[in-house]
This record gives structure tokens, C-alpha cells and sequence, in this order.
């Protein structure tokens, strides 16, 4: 029995995104340095998955769940040899109005259906376009995101309990307001000191993990009595749940549809972004955008079943991955497996972690995020891009980040076709240069009188076309337009359309109308809207521009506003300008 065809294709097309011999091969290179680079990157990753999951409104076991289970899935799965994935700040901005509307359950969910999604993404090879995504939009989001970021971690550095809402400008609000009613400044100090300590730390030795060092301090600190009453972590369970999908609800996906798109669009772009730009910082390494969505997509799909949130490429995780020297996916594993010890071994510790000190190292993530210089760059390079950055964070602030991307996108979008548009020019040229054979002065003035050549550069599409049409319009009393289309670089059905509307709307001002030099791949647009065949009638296309002007002197001939030729014309006409 022949196995179909689209059925063999779609084997194939699994088949590569799977794991590959080159893979295991590489882990074995350098182990030693993989191994160290996952420790480290351990040690980094475990204050903000603590905080990520507290932030999320899972919990702090949601985190490191989500750390371990889809960091190990994704390192194994991924397109990157350098990728650490887990909870993110990104992914924590979209999911806190999930949790507030749907519940812990209805996140679980969402991260299930966005693990889906995010599968067909890669089965669709849908990695690619990434690159499509501009500059301005991507540094207007990470902008975005570090002050919704810090502004989520306001309730915790103050020592308030959290206020309900799923908008973070009025959570802060309210929690500024709730602690202005009732100061306590033993949480804000330890936040302010958490935060300093890192920052400090990262500029005087950005090899130490100064989070953990930070943390630890915090959390022995927080066991003076001037500190009593700030807020610790909690009871956390010893070790990883069993997997389980009794949160799964069936009637509920019609309803987390649409907040699972944004988690998966979220999870691709944040995760491809990632990839990126652990590219950038090495030499020889190249990740595959299609495996990596893939390596996402079984990710997501694992993490809800062990109450994990959605995870993504983590992009401050895998740059301290390269620096530390990690070669290869066992970096990654190992950061996972590190993490899955101090679940199992650890736990009572991490419990006693106050939250204000998980606060803290949040907004130094959140102020680590905001790169100053290529802020300044971007602001700098074009109006367009200041404003695509501007309105990408406002949106990010005031609404959430997958309308902040649509926005950006839509408004760069906009201001590309403009810019595209201007360069779209219509200019009259002078054709007696192209004139075949010799002409009296007398003639020459003739044809000038009654026949006008322009040249089209550039595009003539959508965005342009129409002041085409305004300028043919206002064309002045001659008898014959010859357009020059060889420098057009696109048509569409608009510009055709407006190219067959100015042809008609000449003609019956008794100016005919002749073309030369259309491109073969500009034909079909013409041909479908029958503006080739309204000038292939009255033969009036040509391959040339001197071909073109024998047949503006023919029709002035025969309208007898010219002169016959005293005899026919002899070979050696001018070779084909276009």
C-alpha cells in the first residue's frame, strides 16, 4: 500500500524539525565549560523564576516548574544551541490580566492551546518572518515591557497586599495609595536593596551572580526583628507535581482563543528574538527559527501539565549562557537540572525568601532591560522610527504587548509604504535624443509641440498611483504621451488600474497614448485589468523608446499634422533605447 503523498511530506516536514546526531555531538565537545555555564546560568535563573511566578499570580512553584520542565524541553527540542527558555517578564505582562480574568486554571490552558499553536507555527515554517519584525518595534516592546515590569513589582517592594485589577498603571495606583495610608519601610528597603546591590554589582563584576547574592543577603537579613512582618514566599512543595490536565475544560476554549494567540505570538517573537541575538554574540553559531518555534511549542505544551505558566526564550538567561562559554544544548539541560535539585532539595530555603527581595531583583531586571544607547540610537536614526518606538511602548503600557506589536507594526508598515511611495516619480524627458534618422529644426519643433515623453520611476502601486493620475491629468493640449516604463520597479492592480483610467481618460481628450519598455513581470497586473489589451488595440505598446517615437510621428502623420516621409525609411535604425 503506496503511502500518499501529503502524508509523506508532512513526515518530512516533522522530521526536520526533530533532534539531530549534531546535536549530541557537539555536547560531548566541551562538556566541562557546558556544564560550569549551566550552573551559573542556575544560579541567575532561580531568583527570577521565583519572582516570575509570583508576578504571574501562580505562585513561585508556577516559575520553577515552568523553568525546569520547558527549560529542559526547548534546550533538547530547541533550533538553538545557546537558548535558556523559561518564565519571562514579557510573558508575565500578558499573563497577570489572563489570571485575573480566567483564573490559575484558564492560564493553564492557554498555555496548553498556545503550546499548540506555536507547534503549527514551525509546521508552517512560519520562523522566517521573523525578520520581517522592525528594529524600532522590537526596542519600543522590550521599552514597554521593563516599565510594565517594574511597575508590577510595586505592591511587593512596598509591603501592600496585592490590589485587584489587571491594568498595571492602576494596581499601582492603588498600591501607592494603600501604602501612603499605612507607611512600613522595612519592605522598600530591602526591594531598594536588593535592587541597588545588583545593579552596583553587574557594572563592578558582571561575572558574580549578584542576584543570589542579593537574595540570600535579603532573606537572612529579613530575620531581624526590624524586619518583621515582610512577607516571605511561602510553603512550596518538594518537588514537581505530577503531570495532570484536570484544569483542561473543554467548554472554556471558545473563550481563551483569542488570550492564547497573543501567549503564542508572544512566545514566537520573544523566543526568535532571543535566538537572535544569542547569534549575534557568537561566531559560527546559527540557530534554526522553525526548530525553535517547534522546541516552544512542545514547551508550552508540557509546562501547564506540572502547573507551570508559558514559557519563552529568555533573553537575559541565554546571554550570561554565552558569556559564561556555553557550546552547546547541555548548558541549557544542565541549567534546568540544577534547578530541578533545589525544587526537590531546596524548598523549605527558597520559601523563606521575602517577596520585597524577589521585587528587588525585578526591577534591576526591569532597569537592565532598558538599553540607553540603542534607545538614543533608534530615537536618532529617522522620525519614523522615534515614533514607531514611542507608540510601541505607550501600548505596551496603557493596553498590552500583542496590540503594542500590532500597533508598531501597522504604524511602521504605514510610514515604510510612504516613504516608498515618495520615491515614486514622474518626469518629463526629452525624446529627440531617441529621434531615428535626421530632422530638420522645423520638424523637431513640430514634434515638440504636439507629443510629450515622460519616464516613470519607481513604483506604481497603491500608495502612489493615484498622483500619477493627477499629474497625467493636468497634461496640456498635445497630441501624443509616450510613457517610459522601463524604471518602474512594481505594479500592482491599483496602479494598473489607475495606468488604464489615465490612458481612457486621454484618449478621450483625443491624446493617444503610447507605452514602452514594460517589463515581462509587470504584464500580468496589466494584462488583468485589461490595460495591456486598451493599448495593444490601437498598437500602441513597444518595446522601445525609438520604436515608440516612429509611432508618435506616424500618428501625427496621419492626422496631417506632419509631413509624410519623402521616402521609406532605410535599415539601421537606432539601436533599442529603452
Amino acid at each position: 500500500m503506496s503511502v500518499p503523498p501529503y502524508l509523506t511530506a508532512v513526515t518530512r516536514g516533522i522530521g526536520a524539525l526533530l533532534p539531530r546526531r549534531a546535536d549530541l555531538t557537539a555536547m560531548t565537545r566541551d562538556p566541562r565549560r557546558d556544564l560550569l555555564a549551566g550552573l551559573t546560568v542556575a544560579i541567575v535563573a532561580l531568583p527570577l523564576a521565583l519572582g516570575f511566578g509570583v508576578s504571574s499570580g501562580l505562585g513561585a512553584e508556577a516559575g520553577l516548574a515552568t523553568a525546569v520542565v520547558a527549560g529542559a524541553l526547548a534546550a533538547v527540542f530547541g533550533g538553538s544551541n545557546l537558548q535558556v527558555s523559561g518564565p519571562t517578564g514579557a510573558m508575565t505582562v500578558v499573563l497577570v490580566p489572563i489570571v485575573a480574568r480566567y483564573g490559575p486554571d484558564g492560564v493553564l490552558m492557554v498555555g496548553l492551546l498556545a503550546g499548540v499553536l506555536v507547534v503549527a507555527l514551525a509546521l508552517l515554517r512560519a520562523g522566517r518572518y521573523m525578520a520581517y519584525v522592525p528594529a524600532s518595534v522590537v526596542e519600543g516592546f522590550t521599552l514597554g515591557i521593563a516599565l510594565v515590569i517594574g511597575l508590577q513589582q510595586v505592591p511587593h517592594a512596598l509591603g501592600v497586599p496585592q490590589p485587584e485589577g489587571d491594568r498595571v498603571l492602576v494596581v499601582t495606583w492603588r498600591a501607592v495609595e494603600e501604602f501612603v495610608r499605612s507607611p512600613h519601610w522595612a519592605a522598600p528597603a530591602l526591594a531598594l536593596g536588593v535592587a541597588a546591590l545588583m545593579l552596583a554589582g553587574a557594572r563592578l563584576r558582571p561575572a558574580v551572580p549578584f542576584s543570589l547574592v542579593a537574595v540570600a543577603a535579603a532573606t537572612l537579613a529579613a530575620q531581624l526583628p526590624v524586619f518583621d512582618g515582610v512577607t516571605a514566599i511561602g510553603a512550596l512543595p518538594a518537588g514537581l507535581p505530577a503531570p495532570s490536565l484536570a484544569f483542561f475544560d473543554p467548554s472554556a476554549l471558545g473563550s481563551l482563543l483569542a488570550p492564547a494567540v497573543a501567549v503564542a505570538a508572544l512566545a514566537a517573537l520573544e523566543s526568535l528574538l532571543s535566538a537572535q541575538v544569542a547569534d549575534g554574540m557568537t561566531v559560527g553559531q546559527k540557530h534554526d527559527p522553525d526548530r525553535e518555534l517547534f522546541g516552544q511549542g512542545l514547551a508550552n505544551l508540557a509546562a501547564p501539565l506540572f502547573g507551570g505558566v508559558p514559557a519563552t526564550g529568555a533573553i537575559a538567561r541565554t546571554a550570561v549562557n554565552v558569556r559564561t562559554g556555553a557550546s552547546s544544548r547541555l548548558a541549557a539541560l544542565t541549567h534546568a537540572a540544577v534547578l530541578a535539585v533545589i525544587v526537590f532539595a531546596a524548598a523549605p530555603l527558597v520559601s523563606r525568601i521575602p517577596l520585597a527581595a524577589l521585587a528587588g531583583v525585578l526591577l534591576a531586571t526591569a532597569v537592565r532591560m532598558v538599553e540607553v544607547g540603542s534607545l538614543r540610537a533608534m530615537a536618532k536614526a529617522t522620525r519614523s522610527d522615534a515614533l514607531v518606538l514611542v507608540l510601541t511602548a505607550a501600548a505596551t503600557l496603557a493596553l498590552d504587548l500583542v496590540y503594542a506589536v500590532i500597533i508598531g507594526l501597522v504604524v511602521a508598515g504605514a510610514l515604510a509604504l510612504r516613504a516608498v511611495a515618495r520615491q515614486a516619480r514622474l518626469a518629463e524627458v526629452d525624446f529627440r535624443a531617441d529621434l531615428p534618422g535626421e530632422h530638420a529644426d522645423e520638424e523637431h519643433a513640430l514634434l515638440a509641440e504636439h507629443i510629450v515623453a515622460y519616464r516613470i520611476d519607481g513604483p506604481l502601486f497603491f500608495a502612489a498611483a493615484h498622483r500619477f493620475l493627477l499629474e497625467l491629468a493636468e497634461v496640456a493640449d498635445v497630441r501624443v504621451v509616450i510613457l517610459r516604463m522601463s524604471h518602474v520597479t512594481t505594479v500592482d492592480a491599483t496602479g494598473a488600474l489607475v495606468l488604464k483610467d489615465t490612458v481612457t481618460k486621454l484618449n478621450r481628450r483625443g491624446i493617444a497614448v503610447l507605452t514602452s519598455g514594460i517589463r515581462p513581470d509587470h504584464r500580468k497586473a496589466l494584462d488583468s485589468v485589461g490595460a495591456l489589451d486598451l493599448l495593444r488595440r490601437d498598437g500602441r505598446e513597444y518595446a522601445t523608446t525609438p520604436e515608440a517615437i516612429a509611432g508618435a510621428r506616424a500618428h501625427l502623420q496621419g492626422a496631417g499634422l506632419l509631413a509624410p516621409d519623402p521616402a521609406p525609411a532605410g535599415p539601421g535604425v537606432a539601436e533599442a533605447v529603452r
